[in-house]
This record gives structure tokens, sequence and C-alpha cells, in this order.
């Protein structure tokens, strides 16, 4: 079998891609001109089971020839597309132009899960982009050597709520709380940036009032939650290094993931330098 790699952006489309060559599989990539890193081409050169075509955003239909010239009748999407791709300047060919005009609402859910029925329509099944890396899963319960203290365990409580709530509108999966309030909430830049807005709200409250108590000085905490229907096939809450520099570049101190369905890219050396910043990851059990 031949398996067809969507590649967004990140680590995720490689850690994909070693995965199933370690299984024996060969994989037709469509890497995302807009998205993809140029580090795909080198692996293709270095491993003859790899073959990748470089296509727009736009091209669908070039997306499902593609696929249809390899034998391709399973694919998988990995890596991010940034939502603000959505309102941006590609040109959609006529698949997806017309793919477009039939949505209701632009969120990701809408829109990849059109995708998924014209490539199933096509003969193209989109599986579980975890098919490949349930080892990596988050697990439930404490992940580092320091727990979340009782500040923290109550952020999160508080966090989760919100952020379920706001998940379950498509808007964002992460909200950065402290003391029990919302300082931010992720939109289409990413948890990352969220993460790195929060941090720069919390700072500039430190310089207006300086030396000034207030109820929001107090270490941030992060929640990042699923979808209340998290399609499987795309759009998983992932959590990697640079989620760890941005918590320490905006003095976050707590992570709260969803058991089952987080991915934790680079699991080992992630929880050890979390340990060692002394930044507490929780994994909680999924909410319904």
């Amino acid at each position: 079998m031949k398996l067809g790699l969507i590649a967004g952006n990140g680590r995720f489309p490689f850690l994909i891609l070693e995965a199933a060559r370690a299984q024996g599989l060969q994989v037709a990539v469509a890497a995302i001109r807009e998205e993809t890193d140029l580090e795909i081409n080198e692996r293709a050169q270095a491993d003859a089971g790899v073959t990748v075509h470089w296509l727009s955003l736009g091209e669908l239909s070039k997306l499902i020839d593609t696929f249809h010239k390899e034998g391709v009748t399973q694919a998988v999407m990995a890596g991010q597309v940034k939502h603000k791709q959505i309102f941006s300047s590609i040109r959609p060919d006529w698949r997806l132009a017309k793919l477009l005009l039939n949505l209701r609402t632009r969120n990701t859910d809408m829109l990849l899960g059109a995708v998924a029925k014209v490539l199933g329509d096509e003969g193209i099944e989109l599986i579980s982009s975890t098919s490949f890396l349930e080892p990596l899963l988050a697990q439930e319960g404490v992940l580092t050597e320091r727990g979340p203290d009782e500040e923290e365990r109550k952020n999160i409580e508080y966090g989760l709520g919100v952020a379920r709530a706001v998940a379950g509108f498509d808007i964002g999966q992460t909200v950065v709380v402290a003391a029990q309030a919302c300082v931010a909430v992720e939109a289409m830049e990413g948890t990352d940036a969220a993460i790195e807005r929060a941090g720069m709200l919390m700072r500039s409250l430190e310089e207006d009032e300086p030396g000034e108590a207030s109820t929001l000085h107090r270490h941030l905490t992060v929640v990042k939650v699923a979808k209340p229907k998290q399609d499987m096939r795309f759009d998983v809450p992932v959590i990697g290094m640079r989620t760890i520099d941005a918590m320490l570049k905006a003095g976050a101190t707590c992570l709260s993931v969803e058991a089952g369905r987080t991915l934790l890219f680079d699991r080992e050396a992630l929880l050890r330098r979390a340990s060692e910043e002394k930044i507490a990851i929780v994994a909680v059990p999924r909410g319904e």
C-alpha cells in the first residue's frame, strides 16, 4: 500500500513519514508550498520509498490527480496549516472554489471536513493523523516531576470550562489563565502566539502599575483542549518544544492538556525540559 501524506508545517509530517516508512509503507507526499519545510525534499532524495509533489493550498484538483497517479487510496493530514490562510491571497481552483461557495462557515472543521468528503468521493480515504503516532498521545496524570499547585489547579478548573466552550465554536483550543481570570484566548494565530500575547499583556500590566498589588500578578496557566467532537483526522492538539519556549518567555508555569487527544512531540526531551524549568504538565480526562 502507498500512503498519501498531506504535509503542513512543523515536525508532524516528518514523524508520520518516519513511522510509515518503518512499517514498510511507500509514501507520496503532497507538500504545501505555503507551509511545508523544504527539508522534505532531502528526505525524499535519501529514500526511494518517498516521493514529493509540491502544490499550492488552492490546488485541490492537483492533489486528487497526484494521489490517483501515485495509486493512493488512503491519506493522512499532518502538520499545521495556519488558520489565517483561509483569508489569504491563495487562488482556489474550480473544485476548491465550488467547495468554499457551499460552506456555511469557513471554520477549520467545516473546511477540512468538506475536503475529506471530496477526497472520499474520489476513492481516497482520509484516516486519523494519529494512526502512526499512538505512543505520543498524552496519558492521563501528572507528566512532569512537579504537579500543579493549588493556585494552578484552580486555574485549570476554570480554564477547562472556558477552553471547551471556545473549542466548541471552533475558534481555538487554548486559553491562558491567571488568578482564575482569562488573559488570552487562542484564535487564528495559534497556541504559541496566544501564550506570547498573554505574556505581553501581563508585562504591560506590571509596567503600568509598578509596585502595585494586582489580582492578575500571578504566574500564567495554559489550558489546551480538543474540540468537543474532535475529528482525529485533522487539527489534533499538539504540544512541542516551541510551546515550552513560549511558556518560559511568557512566564507561564503550568500546562494542562487532554489525555488521549493531545500529541506530545519530542516527548522525553519536552518533559525533561519542563521539569528542569519547574513547569508542571498534567493530562486531564477528556471532556465530552
